[in-house]
């Protein structure tokens, strides 16, 4: 069963083929360059250097969100768009999931992964792994940064930040929690598309029609059009 997965919900590119156990190969760029025509060049060279071609696919994996919202719209679209054209499942995972599966596999304790989301906001979940696989503590959330802090300090294990955007809420991290709270090196940071793609490998496909980004909360201009419709009425 060969599975290519898709990143684009952040800075960080991820394009990954796993082949049942194996991983085939993995493509990761962390840079602020635009998602848009850069996917299909980077799933085209890898497949090509682990020679898989599109026939050869039985399943497609996206990061659904939350994060950049042009970013997660540009993977979910390229997603649906070859799951259709290739008539193969497409699985959704949380690009908050991948993050904490990257990082904290061997850890044991929580796994709290983080993305900035402006004005001292973050979206963050919490997580566990419990016989290798990842397990959901608390659901993925927008939440003020010392909010989450102050929650976290009521459990009784430490807890695995990891994350880009991690040094953003660092300090704030480092006051509430003190040695409960274990900071992720940098190499751990980037989330690896081979861990979206063992994600979702096993996950039910979805409805390719019905099958829509989680944004978590809407898009700024979406939310404006909507105060306006309302002011219509």
């Amino acid at each position: 069963m060969k599975v290519l997965s898709i990143d684009t919900s952040n800075y960080v590119l991820g394009i990954g083929l796993l082949d049942d156990d194996t991983v085939l190969g993995e493509y990761i760029s962390n840079i602020k360059k635009n998602h848009s025509v850069r996917v299909m060049p980077a799933i085209q060279t890898l497949m090509e250097e682990c020679s898989v071609k599109p026939g050869d696919l039985s399943k497609v994996v996206v990061a659904e969100g939350p994060g950049s919202y042009t970013g997660v719209r540009i993977g979910v679209t390229i997603a649906k768009t070859l799951a259709w054209s290739l008539n193969i499942p497409l699985s959704g995972i949380s690009s908050l999931e991948v993050s904490a599966a990257s990082a904290g596999r061997y850890f044991e304790g929580y796994i709290s992964p983080l993305t900035d989301a402006r004005r001292g906001q973050i979206y963050t979940g919490l997580y566990k792994f419990e016989n290798q696989l990842l397990q959901t503590v608390k659901e993925d959330q927008l939440v003020i940064n010392s909010d989450w802090v102050r929650a976290l300090n009521e459990l009784d294990r430490r807890i695995l930040f990891t994350g880009n955007d991690l040094h953003l809420h660092e300090n704030i991290i480092k006051e509430g929690l003190g040695d409960k709270a274990v900071f992720a090196a940098i190499t751990e940071h980037n989330p690896r598309p081979a861990e979206l793609a063992l994600l979702g490998r096993d996950k039910e496909g979805v409805d390719l029609h019905a099958f829509v980004p989680n944004y978590i909360r809407m898009a700024e201009a979406e939310a404006n059009w909507l105060k306006t419709q309302g002011n219509n009425k």
